[in-house]
């Protein structure tokens, strides 16, 4: 496996656990719809959570979270439209980042809440 899926799939790990402690129940990961793949979807007060997880080893060229695209945005509000509609789900939406830097040991968890909406 390449070193940046390795990192990729680190990041979603410590994701995960992230959002565990702050209470959040996991309802799926690397949710695919046609090309499209959510990291994480979460629940948490009846809020449902399309999570995109940003992971670097350094933040020379900028953080993390700056690199999710307009493309990636509307992409994720696709992909959750499917899975809400597929699933029959009732809850409010909401698209969040999780943007990670790991450097060795040293691990930096920004996780911003709403970071981007349908009408962005």
């Amino acid at each position: 496996m390449a070193e940046h899926n390795t990192l990729g799939k680190k990041g979603e790990e410590i994701a995960v656990d992230y959002l565990k402690t702050k209470g959040y129940s996991i309802v799926r990961q690397n949710f695919r719809w046609r090309s499209l793949e959510v990291d994480i979807i979460a629940l948490k007060e009846n809020i449902l959570h399309f999570v995109e997880v940003k992971t670097r080893s350094s933040s020379y060229f900028g953080e993390p979270e700056l690199f999710v695209s307009r493309q990636k945005q509307r992409n994720y509000i696709q992909a959750a439209d499917a899975f809400v509609t597929e699933n029959d789900r009732q809850e409010e939406v909401q698209f969040d980042i999780i943007a990670i830097v790991s450097i060795k040991n040293n691990i930096k968890i920004n996780h911003i809440e709403s970071a981007f909406s349908i009408l962005s």
